[in-house]
């Protein structure tokens, strides 16, 4: 059974979910196509929004990167107004949300009732307390690299529960056949139940 890869950034790697860069065509493996925080043009929105809706194929595994990030320079509202457009967009066409999500944790939580599609926030490295808060508002959290080297995050781990556990590499360049590894000691299961469980988790999100 192969490593799957929940967010990547790599057009060669096709066992994932690879993230389409904005206005880019879509590629005919799985990916994902949504608008970041720090691409959106307050006057261009309705023009990013379509390119969305006309980019969702088959093969468009989910919705995202798309969310809320208190570091770029798009106005809070309008971040608010976009993630809300792409939430919608999600339900109309069923597809889970995978969410970037910089200092807005707690902004981010009202949203959840909006969606009627499973939410996964990739790259999650923040504090244990975080982590139990999203998942008791029924997120998904997809962990990468620093699972490898952050001992904070790793004890976050090891309480969390396998079936709302994603892996991904996101832009780093490493082997995620490393992070499987290390996340089954971590679990004290093998590598290849946590792969099985990565895959049943696929299909519940996938099936709303």
């Amino acid at each position: 059974m192969s490593y799957f890869d929940f967010h990547h950034h790599k057009p060669h790697l096709s066992n994932g979910i690879y993230n389409l860069e904005l206005f880019n065509t879509a590629p005919d493996f799985p990916f994902s196509a949504g608008i970041h925080p720090k691409n959106i043009v307050a006057k261009n929105i309705d023009q990013q929004l379509q390119w969305l809706k006309h980019t969702i194929s088959e093969e468009c595994f989910a919705i995202g990167e798309c969310g809320l990030d208190s570091l770029v320079e798009t106005d809070s509202e309008v971040q608010n107004h976009v993630f809300l457009e792409q939430i919608k967009i999600a339900n109309d066409f069923k597809k889970p949300i995978i969410i970037h999500c910089v200092r807005k944790f707690y902004e981010l939580i009202p949203f959840r009732k909006k969606s009627n599609q499973a939410m996964i926030i990739h790259g999650f490295n923040k504090k244990k307390k975080i982590a139990e808060d999203l998942q008791s508002n029924n997120f998904h959290l997809s962990f990468g690299k620093a699972v490898l080297y952050n001992l904070s995050l790793q004890n976050t781990l090891k309480d969390f529960p396998l079936n709302k556990l994603f892996l991904e590499t996101d832009d780093s360049n490493f082997d995620i056949a490393e992070l499987y590894q290390k996340v089954s000691e971590i679990k004290k299961i093998t590598s290849k139940n946590l792969q099985e469980q990565i895959f049943i988790n696929l299909e519940t999100i996938r099936n709303g």
